[in-house]
């Protein structure tokens, strides 16, 4: 991994022949840890066992990859790997490995001869290309019974891998899922049930069996919605067990993301057609390891499916993820690849399939904007991962008008400006050949584009710090941040700044009166616009074919989205800041967000104090049943019924149904065995030499297999650098996220792999990654992961209890963190606290008869060593 490589030398000016590259091009579609081990296992090599061996190991892996060149299968209507190695060579200006594929495949490298690129790389022409189908009927309304899913249990469970039997616990939540697919009775009354099953429990054939019987007895679908990357993974292992063979597992089941997750062919062919007059040499080896995996992937997928997630790191954003739709500018049936757009592939699956595998953003998104662009929502959903509902929600329903959205919504309308080399399609693009004859549409779209230019361009960073914005959007963003920063405490600090609405500085007032009125300039004209498309498409059902009426229906979806949405929203903040208080329902407040002190957006902020209550209001009519599960649903008061009375409200249950079905199911491993909880009391948690001199000495106590958490990354990154050097001479490698040129997900499968690898952390890593094995056998937080007291934190501790608010976001985190330690039955695991001051009543975080210690550093050190003995051996 060079540029991980260049930053832990301190020297970027390394030239590296990177085998990481060279695996890219050879097995483009192939899983593997981005370290000498993980390329190694992934190749069938002996894996090295210390520093030492990786020399050695490298060369083996670049002579074993050029074999593998040398023996890949052609087929017809394949892309020639030597035309594409030619073009990343960029005559001998480019690729470092470009003679060594030509050597290996018994070419000879002649750099002078210019290949054209397009015709090299234009790997989509092959692509198979999908076929409109009549869409399905509606389902039936035939129940579950509890015999059928325990059947389907037991078949899930002998089927596919080494066969097990159905836990008791496992069997009882089987059976009580079967509620949620009872026929509806009542309109806008679904059934409802919201089961905690502890990990290990096997929740995931657990609610499979109930939706695989319920979908195919009443032929319609079933929507799992996940949070995290690792359960989607999970689910499709089990989805294995459901459908062994290859060919049924294709038809039956589908995975759903939203259109930016995907890659974009004709973002793909832009950056073909730019290598030849690239400037940067990596664009072409970019264009070309892109090329190379587009050709064989299997979805299109680049969030967790089987995209390499360390390439981005390797290659630049841009050129890798960058090449998905991220803005909604896609221009439907107008693209020459509309017919092999991995979406739409993804999209007409998901209507065909029994089960469909989605997320909570897809799903958040769809309801905040009244369904998915291409039907209603579904009748039926199961939400895994349940206590991450309500974070979902509150980012789907949220309202941000701050530079950079603003910024966003320009760059949508008017596509790229002041000569920017840019793949963006503006919305002149986009539409102007569906109103040809329509001369009111024509008129919204002119008066769209002109209004527009009220908006802040992309380089309104520049002009804000130099204290001259330009236009009304730009001027109102600086009396914003002229507010915050008279008020905001903590200026000095690297962390973002935020300040309450009123009272409003002078000129603020009018201000927004006058946006308010240049906003209402963009939004009258999309309402036109879009009113327009859909007569048009209604008046002239018989002209439009399918394809431009998908077209029609996605820009007219666009157009409602900002306006109804977006614009709407931030009109009626506007409004609100003139008058003497914002509705209950609400927060707003003034933020300048920010990243290690630099400022990256700022504005005016709202968000529902319950944002469960309008994803209860957009659900409510659509869904017939809804399953909401997890491990954490609960908090842990000791009172039983108020701990479910908050789970209803953390999950919309109560907006939802006037009696949720309630099912808690333990965990069936043995806490008390397996785990030990320690709470250090001679540690300063504010002195960073003495928290990282303690981080040391534990990491080294358990010999690695180590995950350190911590609440701040500027906490983080003070420990990294004081104990990388010190573990790695006790041969102990230490990954961490915010300070290695490495995304999350790829630390999280190095971390995996590695036994005695340590990694540290923040949130993301806390709630996303699953390490079962030894690879993850100590845990240590570096203090109580107390919420921080923001003003939106303020105004919802208000509405839900007050201090006790507090508490239940902290042990709902510190729940999260210790349920990371044991994933098997044989996992052993210890979780240590370095903050003293965890409260007792804190405590109920961990499991019934777990030990729970308060100890000194040494005696953690020496009871780590003691109980993980076997483990180090």
């Amino acid at each position: 991994h060079a540029p991980w490589t260049r930053q832990r030398l301190g020297a970027e000016d390394l030239l590296a022949f990177d085998v990481l590259e060279l695996f890219a091009f050879a097995h483009p579609a192939k899983f593997c840890a981005p370290t000498p081990a993980g390329l190694a296992r992934a190749l069938g090599l002996s894996v090295p066992q210390g520093f030492e061996d990786l020399p050695l190991t490298i060369m083996e892996i670049a002579q074993t990859l050029l074999r593998d060149l040398r023996d890949e299968l052609r087929t017809t209507g394949k892309s020639n790997p030597l035309e594409i190695a030619q073009v990343m060579g960029l005559q001998g200006k480019g690729w470092n490995w470009t003679p060594y594929v030509f050597a290996a495949l018994g070419e000879i490298y002649d750099p002078t001869p210019a290949v054209a690129a397009k015709s090299a790389m234009s790997v989509w022409k092959n692509m198979p290309q999908w076929a409109e189908e009549p869409p399905p009927p509606a389902p039936s309304h035939h129940p579950v019974t509890g015999d059928e899913s325990r059947a389907r249990l037991s078949r899930l469970l002998h089927e596919g891998r080494e066969a097990a039997e159905p836990r008791p616990q496992q069997v009882e939540y089987a059976t009580a899922m079967t509620a949620a697919f009872a026929p509806a009775e009542n309109a806008g009354h679904p059934h409802m049930i919201l089961a905690e099953a502890g990990t290990g429990v096997g929740k995931t054939a657990g609610y499979l069996a109930p939706a695989s019987v319920w979908a195919e007895k009443n032929d319609g679908a079933v929507w799992i919605s996940t949070y995290t990357k690792n359960l989607q993974r999970q689910i499709g292992q089990e989805l294995d067990r459901l459908y062994p063979e290859p060919a049924i597992k294709e038809q039956k089941a589908a995975v759903r993301k939203g259109r930016e997750n995907y890659l974009c062919l004709l973002n793909l062919e832009d950056v073909v057609a730019a290598t030849p007059t690239a400037r940067n040499p990596m664009h072409a080896v970019a264009a070309g390891l892109m090329t190379r995996w587009a050709e064989v992937t299997k979805d299109g997928d680049m969030q967790g499916g089987d995209f390499p997630g360390w390439l981005p790191g390797l290659l630049g954003f841009a050129n890798t993820k960058g090449l998905a739709d991220k803005r909604g500018e896609c221009i439907y049936a107008a693209c020459d690849h509309y017919h092999r757009c991995f979406v739409e592939r993804a999209i007409r699956k998901a209507r065909h399939a029994d089960i469909v595998v989605a997320n909570h953003a897809l799903v958040m998104t769809a309801a905040a904007n009244g369904g998915f662009a291409e039907g209603a929502l579904p009748e039926r959903f199961v939400f895994d991962e349940g206590h991450h509902l309500f974070e979902a929600a509150d980012g789907a329903f949220a309202a941000h008008l701050s530079a950079r959205e603003t910024a966003e919504l320009r760059r949508w309308i008017l596509g790229p400006e002041g000569g920017r080399k840019s793949r963006a399609r503006g919305l002149k693009k986009r539409v102007e050949d569906l109103i040809a004859t329509d001369n009111e549409a024509e008129t919204a779209l002119q008066a769209i584009l002109h209004a527009a230019s009220v908006l802040p361009r992309y380089d309104w960073p520049k002009r804000l710090n130099d204290g001259e914005p330009q236009g009304m959007v730009e001027e109102f963003i600086a009396l914003v941040s002229k507010q915050v920063m008279a008020r905001a405490d903590g200026r000095e600090g690297p962390y973002s700044l935020e300040t309450q609405t009123r009272p409003l500085i002078s000129g603020m007032s009018e201000a927004a009166k006058s946006l308010k009125a240049k906003l209402n300039d963009i939004r009258k004209p999309m309402r036109t616009l879009s009113a327009r498309l859909r007569k048009n498409l209604n008046d002239n059902a018989q002209t439009w074919d399918s394809d431009t009426r998908k077209r029609i229906e996605s820009v007219a979806a666009g157009l409602e989205r900002r306006s109804e949405h977006a614009l709407s929203a931030w009109i009626d903040m506007l409004e609100t800041l003139n008058q003497d208080s914002t509705p209950k329902e609400f927060v707003d407040w003034m933020e300048i967000e920010r990243i290690d002190g630099h400022a990256v957006d700022i504005g005016l902020f709202r968000h529902w104090v319950d944002p469960m209550q309008p994803f209860a209001t957009v659900m409510k009519p659509h869904a017939h049943g809804l399953a909401i599960t997890s491990a954490t649903l609960r908090d842990r008061t000791g009172d039983e019924d108020a701990d479910w009375r908050t789970a209803c409200e953390r999950t919309g249950a109560r907006h939802i149904s006037d009696g949720p079905v309630i099912f808690s199911t333990p965990s069936p491993y043995d806490y008390a065995a397996q785990t030990r909880v320690f709470i250090v009391t001679d540690v300063n948690k504010n002195n960073m030499d003495a928290t990282s001199s303690a981080y040391r000495v534990l990491f080294e106590a358990a010999n690695g297999g180590a995950l350190g958490l911590f609440t701040a990354i500027q906490r983080l990154r003070a420990v990294q650098q004081r104990i990388v050097k010190p573990l790695e001479e006790q041969g102990i490698a230490l990954y961490a996220q915010h300070a290695d040129a490495m995304d999350t997900g790829t630390l999280v499968d190095i971390f995996r792999e590695e036994i005695n690898a340590c990694m540290l952390g923040t949130d993301a890593v806390r709630d996303g990654i699953d390490v079962p094995g030894e690879s993850l056998r100590l845990l240590v937080y570096d203090r109580v992961p107390w919420p921080r007291p923001t003003i939106l934190h303020k105004a919802r501790r208000e509405a839900f209890g007050g201090k006790n608010y507090d508490e239940l976001i902290t042990r709902l985190k510190l729940r999260q963190a210790y349920g990371r330690l044991i994933r098997r039955a044989t996992d052993r695991g210890i979780f240590v606290m370095l903050d003293s001051a965890l409260p007792t009543r804190l405590l109920t975080a961990f499991p019934e008869g777990a030990p729970v210690e308060r100890l000194g550093l040494a005696a953690c050190v020496a009871q780590i060593r003691a109980f993980l003995a076997d483990k180090l051996a």
